[in-house]
């Protein structure tokens, strides 16, 4: 044989030898049959690759025992969701469902308020299994607020087990109340447990009832607008328009901000807006008439009062416990044809308080708001009050009648009041004073005030008709600030503590002093009292405090002495007693001190609250020196440091 026959059979044979191998690994080898290089095409742009037929088919094969795992998994879960909604199908009716519980209302949808509104509800189960421990609740608005978000009557019954395919009525009773026409809900819910589960399910349904009559009809008489500081009158008219008699209603008045109560007719039971009606027999009537007037209201402004009417609180005597019905009464306020306001030191208010040292500058603003001529205007202002100092009023370009204690701006002491012109606006002017608060005769006066009462009044012309009258009005009080003493006194040789340390003061030598705080009070009590001062970095706070009972307290971080003194009440320090507490420092001058006289406590502030004025108020008083002017037995010339 051919040496190149036997080198293609040997070649045969390690073929067979490769294939037959079991460590045999395919190798693949690519060959190129050309001996020049390859010519590639360099593309201009990014492309993406189209797959092409072949390519899917290779990746296909190659993944094919992914493909059948996921085939597979598809086959099984197939055949579970199956057999899951097989069961579901056939032994689903084992369970209990919300849809196969109907709750039924059977009553009436229109009732009168405050009467009982029987109702049947019918409870049917269409289940196969049983609704264990059932319990029905039914909710209503207690008052005639209208929804079930606020205070609401509850009635819970135990109806037990309710079986499969039975149905189940129960009979209860309802009160409600609201305006007429109005609509009120109740709410029916079903608790019930289901065998071998300890869950509570809930049903509910929700059934509306239209009020057609009230169990009292409220109305109003008064007027759609009112001018500020003009006496307002309007009345109230309550009917019992029930089928049985009523006893303890109540009717209160919310009275919009601004509105100042002068009187009612009958007279308020409890403050100045509660009013008890007695005992009603059914169609019996009360009539209530209230007088007043809006003050601090501006011209185009809307103010509302709120009518109440129901029963009785049994825990507040005053309050309403179920409110039967409501109204309510909108008003504009429109500026009065002829304006007068009465300002204080330029600012209007109310109320204000001065005190007892002030000369107080009054003035009295007034405007014709007409279209037309006001003639023979005239201003009057009466002053009175407990506190007032009668000599010191003085009325500019007018007349005071002491007599009667008015003082009159007319056409007699002002030419210009004869005719004002329309839109025409000018000032008058006066000043007074109020009396000191003690007097050796009187003692110390209580709830010092002065009331200042202003009219207006003029002449409005119309042709071709008599003359109108216009009127207005307007008051104020000043109350008067308390007149509160505080006395800061440093003491050596007197007070409650012996002290120690040379007199004068030595350098690096301690000397102690006693600090006494003293608290007067004149005619209005004073709340929560307070005094601060603080030390010295020199100085050194070591008690003790006399009397110890007062809560006086040190602060060693910021060196802050506080006297909590409380209420200071009126006559403390003039008819009775001063509040007072005293407590010891050291002072531990430097050789840089030598020569001089050193703080030995800073700035004293006294600060409360005047109970009957309404203020703030704040006493301060200097810090003290080594120079004690004070204590009567200290030696002059003992104020220095010395070495």
């Amino acid at each position: 044989m051919p040496p190149h026959g036997r080198d293609k059979l040997s070649k045969i044979e390690d073929l067979k030898n490769k294939l037959f191998s079991r460590n045999y690994q395919t190798k693949i080898e690519h060959r190129d049959n050309f001996s020049h290089q390859e010519t590639k095409e360099v593309m201009d742009s990014w492309a993406v690759k189209e797959k092409t037929f072949s390519d899917f088919g290779e990746n296909f094969f190659l993944k094919t025992s992914l493909f059948k795992k996921f085939f597979i998994f598809s086959v099984i879960f197939f055949i579970l969701a199956l057999l899951y909604g097989s069961y579901m199908f056939f032994a689903g009716g084992n369970t209990v469902s919300n849809n196969n519980i109907d709750i039924s209302i059977l009553g009436n949808s229109f009732t009168a308020g405050g009467e009982e509104l029987p109702l049947q509800i019918g409870i049917s189960n269409k289940n196969t299994l049983a609704l264990d421990l059932v319990d029905l609740v039914v909710e209503y608005p207690k008052s005639s607020s209208g929804d079930l978000l606020g205070e609401v009557e509850r009635i819970r019954e135990s109806l037990g087990t309710i079986p499969s395919g039975a149905i189940r009525n129960e009979n209860i009773k309802v009160i409600l109340f609201g305006e007429q026409g109005s609509i009120r809900p109740i709410r029916i819910t079903l608790e019930y447990r289901v065998e071998g589960s300890n869950a509570i399910f809930v049903k509910e349904k929700l059934y509306e009832v239209n009020i057609n009559s009230t169990p009292i009809n409220i109305s109003v008489d008064a007027p759609s607008e009112v001018s500020p500081n003009q006496d307002i009158s309007f009345g109230i008219k309550a009917i019992l328009n029930a089928t049985k008699s009523a006893s303890k209603i109540l009717v209160k008045v919310d009275y919009p901000v601004g509105f100042q109560f002068t009187s009612s007719q009958p007279a308020p039971s409890f403050g100045n807006n509660v009013w008890s009606l007695g005992d009603l027999a059914p169609g019996a009537e009360r009539n209530i008439s209230i007088v007043g007037k809006m003050i601090d209201v501006f011209d185009g402004e809307e103010k509302t009062f709120k009518i109440w009417s129901g029963s009785q609180s049994k825990i507040d005597k005053s309050a309403i416990d179920v409110v039967f019905n409501s109204i309510g009464h909108i008003f504009a306020i429109k500026k009065p044809f002829l304006e007068a306001n009465f300002l204080l030191g330029g600012v209007k208010q109310r109320e204000y308080a001065i005190d007892s040292k002030d000369v107080a500058s009054a003035e009295i603003k007034w405007t014709n708001n007409l279209e037309t001529k006001i003639n023979d205007l005239q201003i009057r202002a009466k002053i009175s009050g407990n506190a007032i100092n009668r000599k010191s009023i003085s009325p500019e370009n007018g007349f005071y009648d002491s007599t009667n204690d008015v003082i009159i701006w007319d056409k007699n002491s002002n030419n210009d009041f004869r005719e004002i012109n329309p839109g025409q606006s000018g000032s008058v002017f006066f000043s007074f004073s109020p009396l000191s608060l003690f007097s050796s005769s009187l003692g110390v006066m209580s709830s010092p005030s002065i009331v200042v009462s202003i009219s207006i009044s003029g002449k409005q012309e119309t042709s071709g008709f008599e003359s109108q009258e216009l009127k207005n009005s307007d008051s104020s009080t000043i109350k008067i600030i308390s007149d509160v003493g505080f006395a800061n006194k440093a003491l050596y040789y007197s007070g409650p503590f012996t002290n120690t340390g040379p007199i004068p003061p030595k350098a690096e030598k301690e000397t102690t002093y006693t600090i006494v705080w003293s608290l007067s009070n004149s005619s209005n009590n004073i709340l929560k009292g307070i005094v601060r001062s603080s030390l010295p970095s020199w100085m050194r706070f070591i008690g003790p405090i006399s009397p110890p009972s007062e809560d006086l307290t040190y602060n060693s971080f910021s060196r802050e002495i506080t006297w909590n003194v409380g209420n200071i009440a009126r006559g403390v320090g003039i008819t009775g007693a001063s509040k007072e507490v005293s407590f010891r420092i050291a002072l531990l001058p430097s050789l840089k001190q030598v020569g001089t006289m050193p703080i030995i406590i800073n700035d004293a502030i006294l600060t409360g609250h005047d109970d009957f004025a309404n203020v703030d108020i704040r006493v301060s008083k200097p810090a003290l020196y080594t120079s004690l002017t004070n204590d009567p037995n200290f030696p002059q010339g003992g104020e220095r440091v010395g070495e």
